[in-house]
């Protein structure tokens, strides 16, 4: 069978471990975005561009019609952490 074969086969067994209870997992805590901007103190448009995404996109978050996944929301929780170290790595010119 081929790698990729062995890998489906693989991560099929650790879905269903994980279905059952059992086996390791990573669960974060949802991560709110506007609470994150509240305690950052910033607007839905300065909090956009550090997201990295249009401020249209980025309300969608704030009003529930878009979840926040992955990436986006390890980056919302450095923000939440160190918005002060986030704003000079990414507003920076």
């Amino acid at each position: 069978m081929s790698t990729f074969g062995d890998d489906l086969i693989q991560s099929l067994g650790e879905a269903l471990a994980h279905a059952r209870g059992e086996g390791p997992a990573t669960v974060h805590a949802p991560v709110v975005p506007r609470e994150v901007r509240k305690q950052a103190k910033l607007t839905q448009a300065q909090m956009a561009p550090l997201m990295g995404m249009s401020l249209s996109g980025y309300r969608k978050w704030e009003q529930g019609t878009r979840r926040v996944s992955g990436p986006a929301a390890s980056l919302l929780r450095v923000i939440q952490r160190e918005p002060e170290a986030v704003k000079r790595a990414l507003l920076s010119a």
